[in-house]
């Protein structure tokens, strides 16, 4: 099992941890963490935009001039592409851009990533994360204790003051065990878990 240190909110090491190595020293599969990413960001799309064709734009139904003898280029409709308030070519209607994975292979692309983070010491454990009150200077002071400067921070579970101290810091995200994804992990340098954190994703994850 890979042992890794644990730290207190000072930056200070006060004990060992060992991972499961079922979750957190897996082979990394970077088609599934690809697949997942791509499926993540493509779930995320509305697909609501729509433009009118030029069968849908008001009017145009008279030829503008006769087909010869003006000098102008032939035209059959004031709603053609080319003029002005006319429709679009090749139109973007509402579509669904959802991409589906199958739940094992989202959780061993989750697993992969974590792993490579541990792979990395990207990992960072702490032995709890407690503030007394609602202070971004507070997280900011602890994150740099650790040395940290781009971080996912994990919780057992959402935790307010947590959130909403780390809301204002633009490189510093939260998350609950139960919403942690694929993306989060590889967008943020560095994954800071609390060690109750861990020992919930060894037991969702399992």
């Amino acid at each position: 099992m890979a042992s890794v240190s644990v730290y207190n909110m000072e930056g200070a090491q006060v004990d060992t941890i060992e991972l499961a190595d079922s979750i957190f020293a897996v082979p990394v599969n970077e088609h599934l963490v690809h697949q997942a990413v791509v499926a993540q960001l493509a779930n995320k799309r509305q697909g609501t935009q729509s433009a009118k064709t030029r069968a849908e734009v008001r009017g145009g139904g008279r030829k503008p001039w006769r087909q010869k003898g003006t000098g102008h280029a032939r035209q059959g409709s004031i709603r053609a592409p080319q003029w002005t308030g006319g429709g679009v070519v090749f139109a973007p209607k509402p579509r669904d851009y959802s991409v589906k994975m199958n739940k094992k292979e989202k959780r061993a692309a989750l697993k992969s990533v974590l792993s490579a983070k541990v792979a990395e010491n990207k990992f960072i454990v702490l032995d709890q994360l407690t503030l007394p009150e609602i202070k971004t200077k507070q997280m900011k002071a602890v994150l740099d204790n650790l040395k940290v400067a781009k971080a996912l921070i994990v919780t057992k579970e959402n935790d307010d003051v947590v959130i909403k101290s780390a809301n204002n810091l633009p490189t510093v995200k939260t998350a609950a065990v139960g919403i942690i994804n694929v993306y989060d992990i590889l967008k943020y340098d560095t994954v800071v878990v609390t060690k109750e954190a861990v020992a919930a994703i060894e037991e969702v994850y399992a």
